[in-house]
């Protein structure tokens, strides 16, 4: 998606470098630039100077969230910063749990990385797991949506989100002087409070550091209406009335109690707070630096009402299954990790750059039920990448490039639903491009290598897959590109989908994988236009994915230990659908702006037999109107989407509904963009809504009528 970005992000503002090159994106440039005035960076991004738009024409559908965007939808979790994007959504688990959503897809098909490798946690392996990034460091965020398997593996078949931070430093700070920068906010639905600082200081010639620390801190949520969802008041004050029949004395006041719960979301409270630290070596057009950081959060997980309770008791006095529910279940969540980074001038010869990343992390989770520690899910990785970057050759550009991932996974607890295992990928891969013209080719391809041990349950599986993808593209002289990709991809399972079994607290559910899986598989199509046209830019793509062998999670209708049994399993599936945005200049002349924005984003998601894939979202609609002086910035918006009632077996569907926001921005400084005042207000009619694909919407509902205000300074 094309979209007009400021330069400054929310908290780690680019720092001024000593030769500023022009803001790419500002408002300021002409509205007619030929876009083969553009480099090819093969990182996995084609820039595209025209619009400051990072573009990997296979990834059509790629955008880049940053600055008053950025600070706008800023939120601890992930998940909820991006959705507000077309075509992205939100699991939206907890309040401190949720994962970004790209076209209907999620969990182990978007895989989401700090700089270009992954966040090596285990948000994968369940919704209720927090993404160990936070947001509030981020200098700017890439989505992209498609097969980013060629560029990062087997884990973003259906996508990647890309989180740029400065814990490695990027650039010298202009004039040999510290950069600073800080980001405090507050809100009403949860009484946020959070606070962001981060410097960058030059140490000596070619050498900088830089140190960041955030902190944030909410309460129980507020909510406009009941907790629970229409379906499930009726269920529970349905079994509240039973047990009353039965003569049961104290199951009634509890069920009727759940049923009427209002206006709070009990246990929804969350602590986090993280710091990095980095130095950096520049000399010449080569640099390298490391980083060391710690993530930690501590947050709730609201319990399904009535988990348990009807089936746990007689289960109990039948054959004593144990019951679970009645403690609150909050997940304390710890990282530290260490990168390295470096880009090393080449010269001249066949490779231009040799562009190196690492990643280490240990990462420990804790489940509690109320006062005693349920589960403890341990691991420990790490991910490396070479890429070898071509000079052109004529009208050829690429790289190649190899990727290591190892993975130690360890559960310990009575609910340890997952055996310890090892997982351990080998990949190479190539990206080139051909043409000066106004035909392009691109072509893609990857080799990767998957070994999934569970030495407990003496299971080992290995998957060799091969992934490819060919597109042709069609510039106009102008600001406008169009084209078409073709893709076949592959996904090698994980360990959560093949060695599952057991209960799952945290999300009150008993899941049960497949050994038997085999490597998923997909025939991509997709076809795009974007581009400047006078006044309007413009985005638009429409996919389509044939699946073989697709896994998903289902629920089975069974119970075991008290719980509702979701199982993996495995048939062929559709994806289809399509996202578009719009943004047109209204009024410009010079002292006001007025534009508009629009977007558009429908996902249809089918199994091979006829049912429907489970929790897809439903078509989603926004319009927004904002006004842009030297000193303020006004906006307003509307989200819309519609009901979903394409779920699968047991799952609940969900009402359509209509969110109205606004968000006022004051600058002291008259032009200056260093301090930003920002007032905000979501959901100001305090609707109630429920996102489709989560699992908990039928007891989690969003937020109520929030009010937020933000500072963001950089010096």
């Amino acid at each position: 998606m094309l979209a007009l970005v400021s330069p400054a992000a929310a908290l780690a503002q680019e720092v001024p470098v000593a030769e500023p090159a022009p803001q790419e994106g500002s408002v300021d440039e002409p509205a007619d630039v030929d876009l083969h005035d553009r480099r090819v960076d093969y990182q996995g991004r084609i820039v595209v100077t025209a619009a400051g738009l990072r573009q990997l024409d296979l990834l059509a559908g790629t955008s880049v969230i940053e600055g008053a965007e950025l600070q706008r939808n800023l939120d601890g979790q992930l998940g909820e910063v991006l959705a507000g994007e077309a075509g992205v959504s939100a699991s939206g688990f907890a309040p401190g749990a949720s994962r970004p959503i790209l076209r209907g897809f999620s969990g182990e098909r978007v895989k989401v990385l700090v700089d270009g490798i992954g966040a090596i946690d285990a948000s994968n392996t369940s919704d209720d797991h927090a993404v160990s990034i936070d947001p509030l460091t981020a200098e700017s965020i890439e989505v992209l949506r498609g097969p980013a398997v060629l560029l990062y593996g087997s884990q973003a078949i259906g996508g990647a989100v890309n989180v740029i931070d400065k814990r490695i430093p990027r650039r010298m700070p202009a004039d040999g002087a510290a950069h600073f920068d800080l980001l405090a906010g507050a809100d009403t639905a949860s009484d946020m409070r959070e606070i962001g600082a981060s410097a960058d200081v030059p140490l000596a010639d070619g050498l900088v550091g830089h140190v960041d620390g955030a902190w944030r801190k909410t309460d129980d949520l507020e909510i406009p209406g009941y907790a629970v969802s229409p379906l499930l008041r009726a269920d529970l004050l349905a079994d509240a009335a039973q047990e009353e029949a039965e003569g049961h004395p104290d199951e009634p006041a509890e069920l009727r109690e759940a049923a009427g719960a209002r206006g709070i979301l009990s246990n929804s409270a969350s602590e986090t707070w993280s710091t990095n630290a980095g130095v950096a070596l520049f000399r010449g057009d080569s640099n390298m630096g490391v980083s060391f950081g710690i993530y930690d959060t501590f947050y709730g997980v609201p319990a399904r009402p009535g988990a348990g309770h009807a089936h746990g008791e007689e289960e109990d006095e039948a054959g004593g299954e144990e019951e679970h529910g009645g403690e609150d279940v909050r997940i304390g969540l710890r990282q530290y990790r260490a990168d390295f980074r470096g880009d090393i001038d080449l010269g001249a010869g066949l490779f231009d750059r040799l562009n190196l990343r690492a990643g280490y992390s240990d990462y420990t989770h804790t489940e509690f039920e109320g006062d005693e520690i349920g589960t403890v899910f341990d691991v420990s990785g790490i991910e490396a990448r070479m890429q070898l970057v071509q000079n052109p050759l004529g009208a050829l550009r690429g790289s190649v490039g190899a990727q290591y991932y190892a993975r130690d996974f360890d559960a310990v607890g009575a609910e340890a639903f997952i055996a310890p295992n090892r997982t351990e990928q080998i990949a190479l891969f190539a990206l080139q491009e051909y043409g000066n013209g106004p035909i392009q080719i691109e072509g893609s391809l990857r080799f990767e290598d998957t070994a999934v041990d569970a030495p407990s349950l003496g299971l080992e599986r290995q998957f060799t897959i091969w992934s490819f993808a060919g597109g042709l593209a069609w510039e106009g002289r102008r600001t406008f590109r169009a084209g078409v990709n073709l893709s076949r991809v592959a996904r090698a399972p994980a360990a959560e989908e093949l060695f599952s079994n057991g209960p799952h607290i945290a999300t009150q559910a008993f899941e049960i994988g497949n050994p038997d899986l085999v490597a998923e598989r997909s025939w991509g199509a997709e076809a795009y236009a974007r581009g400047r046209l006078g006044d309007t830019e413009f985005s638009v793509a429409a996919f389509r994915n044939w699946f073989d062998d697709y896994i998903y999670l289902a629920r089975t209708g069974g119970e075991a230990d008290g719980l509702p049994v979701f199982a993996f399993r495995q048939q062929d599936a559709t994806y289809t659908g399509f996202e578009a945005a719009l943004t047109h200049g209204l009024h410009d002349d010079g002292a006001l702006r007025i534009e508009t924005d629009l977007k558009a984003e429908y996902v249809r998601a089918r199994l091979a037999d006829g049912s429907n894939v489970p929790r897809i979202p439903p078509l989603g609609l926004s319009a927004a109107l904002s006004a842009e002086t030297r000193q303020f910035d006004l906006r307003g918006e509307i989200e819309w989407y519609d009901a979903q009632n394409r779920t699968a077996a047991f799952e609940t569907p969900t009402d359509g509904y209509a969110l109205v926001n606004a968000s006022l921005v004051f600058r002291p400084w008259e032009g200056n963009d260093a301090v930003r005042l920002m007032l905000k207000a979501d959901n100001l009619f305090d609707v109630t809504a429920r996102r489709a694909t989560s699992f908990t919407k039928d007891y989690i509902p969003l937020a109520g009528r929030n009010v937020t205000i933000s500072l963001r300074a950089s010096i």
